[in-house]
């Protein structure tokens, strides 16, 4: 595992201008780290039937087609 001097001289040997994206990334890494910790991922168990979970979808596929199973053409040819 890399210690902290090894980061350190890896660092000092990029060009300057390649720094400012080091630190970034450190900054990036220290805002991931805080919102990990404010919120902690907990597991909900409880169970949710599908009708529940697509509840605000009921309603974008309805349309003007009949049920097929009642479609007299449909059926005829079933069991052949």
């Amino acid at each position: 595992m890399p210690t902290l001097e090894t980061a350190i001289q890896k660092i000092q040997q990029l060009p300057p201008e390649q720094w400012q994206k080091v630190i970034e990334f450190i900054e990036f890494l220290e805002y991931q780290s805080s919102q990990q910790q404010k919120t902690p991922k907990t597991l909900d168990n409880s169970q949710v039937s599908f009708a529940e979970a697509a509840k605000e979808f009921m309603g974008y596929l309805d349309s003007d087609l009949e049920d097929l199973s009642h479609n007299p053409q449909y059926l005829e040819e079933l069991g052949q």
